[in-house]
């Protein structure tokens, strides 16, 4: 699936409309270059379960957890990890249980460690905006998309 994402309020109501097709479960890769909208698309994700405050990239923390009403989610930034060994020491296999929303940030950096993608998402600038594509990695992946593609997202992120 891909999707064009001319501004950032679009990127972000873009976030809302996959985050409710999430419905606060799975492990997301939001991967892409330096200023691509991994965060960007975060903070939308997490709009759709009520958080409304800043979203910064974890960049030094390495993960970011937001235990909110509707959902746990965890934002993994793994830009610095040197090796994938690192996030044993901070815990991240509990953290990245079934049981919550994990979005990573720089997958290829956890390679070897992380479980696998439910739903991978590739972000790129374009000549106007960014475009987001969408690839399944599991059953709850294809429900995903299924679910965007049933949705008016192009009414929702215009």
């Amino acid at each position: 699936m891909d999707i064009s994402l001319p501004d950032e309020s679009a990127h972000v109501a873009f976030g809302e409309a996959l985050g409710r097709a999430l419905a606060g479960r799975g492990c997301v890769y939001l991967d892409g270059e330096l200023g691509a909208g991994k965060t960007t698309l975060a903070r939308g994700i997490l709009r759709a379960y009520g958080y409304q405050g800043a979203v910064k990239s974890p960049t030094y923390t390495l993960v970011e957890p937001y235990e909110l009403d509707a959902a746990r989610v965890h934002h993994f930034d793994l830009y610095r990890l040197g090796d994938p060994e690192e996030l044993e020491f901070i815990g991240a296999r509990d953290l990245l249980d079934g049981e919550a929303l994990n979005l990573v940030e720089w997958p290829s950096r956890g390679e070897g460690f992380l479980p696998p993608a439910d739903l991978y998402v590739g972000l790129r600038v374009a000549a106007v905006g960014r475009e987001a594509h969408l690839q399944a990695g599991s059953p709850l992946g294809e429900t995903v998309i299924a679910r965007l593609s049933s949705a008016d997202v192009d009414k929702d992120i215009r």
